[in-house]
């Protein structure tokens, strides 16, 4: 199995996520995010937070970045899409309330070795930490992040 090690894991901030770029077997880049989760504690138990990764994007809307860049909201183990507030378990990916409730976020396979979180997930390969280049030269100026409607 080949493996990059990605960050350590205390770079995986408690409520945000570290944002990464993978290739696609095909050659198309897709980012990712790693995001904390501490999964249930089993009875008389200790359960060592843990981390895990998420495909950048909601399920309800697939365009839509839940990282935009600075990181990710994470509320109380929950990934929150900035969007449409989607609530997103940072252990499973399942979402519970809003538009895309009853889905889960796309995952990609990690795992953490000695204080390190390595890439393992063998339909990716690694290509660089942080988001996807905007080089887009014909954008017209600063483009809204709002996303409320009147």
């Amino acid at each position: 199995m080949t493996r990059t090690r990605l960050t350590p894991v205390e770079a995986v901030p408690e409520n945000g996520s570290f944002l990464f770029t993978v290739s696609e077997r095909d050659g198309t880049e897709e980012e990712v995010i790693l995001v904390r989760c501490t999964p249930d504690t089993p009875p008389g138990g200790v359960e060592e937070p843990t981390v895990r990764a998420w495909r950048n994007a909601c399920q309800h809307e697939t365009d839509q970045r839940l990282d935009r860049g600075f990181g990710a909201a994470v509320r109380d183990g929950e990934v929150v899409c900035p969007k449409h507030g989607s609530m997103f378990d940072s252990c499973t990916g399942y979402c519970d309330t809003g538009k895309a409730a009853e889905s889960y976020l796309s995952a990609v396979d990690v795992e953490v070795d000695d204080g390190a979180v390595y890439l393992t997930d063998p339909e990716v390969e690694y290509s660089h930490d942080g988001g996807l280049d905007d080089d887009d030269d014909d954008d017209d100026g600063p483009s809204s992040t709002s996303h409320l409607s009147f």
